[in-house]
């Protein structure tokens, strides 16, 4: 049992509202069921994924040190699910941590009391694999699998901003990263190691080199069908819609089919605490999720 009550400010992110909305609900979903309490930050604005400071750095440290005050005006740490939200939130967080008592951050908080806001670096910014690994821990996760991974072979994408973006806040290696295996291991799965789970999935070039960025893609959905992975299992809502959402056109530029299932993280964990796939939303994914539901006898 977890013994303190586990209760955190929720950024979702933009994706997982729109795009990936089974990230969201498969979120809630697992959280419930853990005994996590969620308060949503519904007035929270978009991170920016990291586009924000190539024009303007002082605009993306505002409109995220905004998005944390709201957290801690709730006096909770900020939990998000998406690897690039985590990666751009922290890095401020740190930043802007390290201004104390500048003037540079004064400007900020100057920009938010237009609002009726003040950033005081007063909380963290945890991806929810954090939480699970840290606050959760391994073993009150395993107590609570239901339906062991048996047999599933996963490979790990944890996506560039989750390992590299924050250098005070490492949680795991930036090169051999464990933190999924981890989580695979507890719920009775088996972790498939192939070199591409640290690299990128390509998506930042797909607005304007679309090619590359597909070329990236199959390199990376290869290499995990090469090494035996039934399907991938990423933290970051960004990486699956270039992985997941996109693989019938990398398909095209390759000219071979790869039909490798995609799957957000809490989706693997709500499989192995015993929710159904139509409650995870795994019918909503572009590539069929089939073949993981039989790997599983579902």
């Amino acid at each position: 049992m977890i013994a303190t009550p586990l209760k955190y400010a929720y950024y979702p992110g933009c994706v997982a509202r729109g795009a990936c909305r089974e990230l969201y609900t498969s979120t809630a979903l697992i959280t419930e069921a853990l005994g996590i309490e969620l308060v949503e930050l519904k007035s929270a604005s978009c991170c920016g994924a990291g586009t924000l400071k190539e024009d303007s750095q002082r605009l993306q440290d505002a409109v995220n040190a905004r998005n944390i005050a709201l957290a801690e005006e709730q006096g909770l740490t900020m939990l998000t699910q998406c690897s690039t939200c985590q990666g751009v939130l922290g890095a401020v967080n740190d930043k802007l941590r390290a201004e104390r008592g500048s003037a540079y951050r004064d400007e900020i908080n100057a920009l938010l009391a237009r609002g009726g806001h003040h950033y005081d670096g007063s909380v963290d910014v945890r991806h929810l694999l954090w939480i699970l690994l840290e606050d959760v821990g391994l073993d009150n996760l395993r107590a609570r699998v239901r339906r062991p991974l048996t047999g599933l072979r996963c490979g790990s994408f944890y996506g560039c901003y989750l390992l590299r973006a924050q250098a005070h806040r490492r949680v795991d290696d930036a090169f051999n990263p464990q933190s999924l295996e981890k989580i695979f291991e507890a719920l009775g799965a088996t972790p498939v190691y192939f070199e591409g789970r640290t690299k990128c999935c390509g998506f930042p070039l797909s607005s304007y080199d679309t090619p590359t960025s597909f070329s990236m893609a199959a390199v990376r959905l290869q290499d995990a069908i090469d090494c035996g992975a039934d399907c991938l299992v990423t933290p970051c809502p960004l990486c699956h819609l270039n992985l997941d959402a996109r693989q019938p056109e990398v398909e095209r530029q390759v000219g071979r089919k790869l039909g490798l299932p995609v799957l957000h993280l809490p989706q693997l964990v709500g499989l192995a605490l015993g929710l159904s796939p139509e409650q995870l939303g795994l019918g909503r994914h572009i590539v069929s999720t089939r073949p993981v539901l039989e790997r599983l006898g579902l």
